[in-house]
């Protein structure tokens, strides 16, 4: 039995804790003990959601702010939880046997401040990033982008040249940079501030992990040779709540998909923070209609907020089922699922390659942009949503492209060949796993 004590530290967000969670449990099944500290309110919220207990830091918000208010989210954060990290950590080694102190700090990227305090305190730090390798190498080129005329000092787009990092990497455009999520400029300079100390931060690491795959992305990871993917983090047992759900799960969907045809169902989910105003909403609701075919939609109860239960089960109709909240792995994994209608966050990308379905892409921000380049144009396996003069996705292009990327086989095709890929890298042997096991052994040689 190992005696290494692990503190895992996420960003407090539904699609940094997730695979935090995952990726904790993989690391405790080879016999390390694991502190897992979340923030109290997300921890008000998994324990909402029935998620066995963890430990906690204050973020610096009040109960009743929105955490989806970056800027406020960004500097709370650096203005409050490194000391109480520090304060935590001091406490458990005080408390603990010789044997029984925090040996390593896992932090989110985008906790990577934490690596200042693992250096304090002669702690080895590892950085994880649960999203693409490309999102990384963005964020490290920040330099060259200011020098090339991309961006200002603030992260303030100065043009609208695509940016191209490398030939194997999609283009981004500046207006679509991890940093610009808000049209507020005060909100983008301060999460740019805040991405920029993470990147200085996490050279004082001593391994940088990240959630993909060497077959999904080698020209990202090539232009980070610290880099090692050790991805997709997956639940390992998918049968039982991992304790990372910030929403009950309703299951019930797996019963309604038992009951539909084999490759009918249109699967639509927004990842945790996208939002729909009521238009856009609607224009949804019908274009599923006229597909005529089966959908299970994720609505979360703040996604859009003039939809009640009454009018949700009309939508509903006879074809569709409406849930809050999915086990989205088990349902991507589901015979019965068509395509994926997805924000392309990257926890939503990787889960449905593992599920070998085509995407309908509909990014919302930051990172999903480049993740949607991934999916149609280097992967191929999904097509693009066009948006009006309004900036809305209107009901007959969704009934245009639901047809056009289930009629292309070989979207199919490479859809199947993708997951078999993916997959034989998890397994034992397949080069993430590989890296894991490197990862491990380190981490057991204290």
């Amino acid at each position: 039995m190992s005696n290494e004590h692990v503190l895992v530290l996420p960003f407090p967000a539904q699609g940094h804790v997730n695979p935090l969670m995952n990726f904790s449990r993989q690391i405790a099944k080879h016999g390390s003990k694991i502190t897992f500290v979340s923030t109290d309110f997300c921890h008000t919220q998994m324990m909402s959601a029935m998620a066995p207990g963890k430990d906690s830091l204050p973020d610096g918000l009040c109960p009743e702010d929105d955490r989806n208010d970056f800027r406020k989210l960004s500097v709370s954060i650096l203005a409050t939880m490194p000391t109480r990290l520090e304060e935590l950590i001091r406490g458990i080694n005080n408390a603990s046997n010789g044997d029984g102190k925090i040996s390593c700090i896992v932090a989110d990227v985008n906790m990577a401040w934490a690596m200042e305090v693992a250096n304090k305190m002669g702690i080895r730090g590892a950085i994880l990033c649960p999203a693409s390798a490309a999102g990384i190498a963005l964020v490290t080129r920040i330099p060259n982008l200011i020098d090339d005329g991309f961006i200002d000092n603030n992260g303030t787009p100065m043009q609208r040249h695509a940016i191209q990092l490398h030939s194997g990497i999609p283009v981004v455009y500046p207006q679509n940079l991890p940093w610009n999520i808000s049209a507020d400029q005060a909100t983008q300079n301060s999460v740019f501030d805040y991405l920029l100390r993470c990147a200085q931060a996490s050279k004082l690491a001593d391994w940088l992990l990240c959630n993909t795959a060497y077959e999904l992305e080698p020209a990202a990871i090539s232009l980070l040779p610290k880099l090692l993917p050790v991805g997709p983090i997956m639940a390992s047992d998918q049968t039982r709540n991992v304790g990372g759900q910030f929403l009950p799960e309703d299951t019930s969907c797996l019963n309604w998909l038992d009951q539909q045809p084999p490759c009918s169902v249109i699967y639509v989910a927004f990842g945790s923070t996208t939002v729909l105003d009521p238009i856009q909403f609607q224009e949804l609701a019908f274009g599923l209609e006229l597909t005529n075919r089966p959908f299970l939609l994720v609505v979360r109860p703040d996604s859009c907020n003039i939809f009640n239960d009454a009018n949700l089960n009309k939508f509903e109709g006879t074809r569709g089922k409406i849930i809050r909240w999915a086990p989205q792995p088990k349902v991507l994994s589901h015979p019965a699922i068509a395509c994926f209608i997805s924000h392309c966050g990257w926890n939503s990308t990787l889960d449905g390659i593992i599920g070998g379905v085509p995407f309908l892409c509909w990014p919302y921000f930051a990172d999903h942009f480049i993740d949607m380049k991934y999916i149609c144009d280097v992967w191929k396996v999904g097509l693009g949503l066009e948006s009006d003069q309004d900036g809305r996705i209107l009901r007959g292009e969704f009934r245009k492209k639901v047809e056009e990327l289930l009629s292309d086989e070989s979207i199919t095709a490479r859809s199947s060949e993708l997951k078999e890929m993916v997959r034989s890298v998890m397994e034992e042997g397949g080069s993430s796993c590989r890296n894991f096991n490197n990862f491990i052994n380190w981490l057991k040689k204290g």
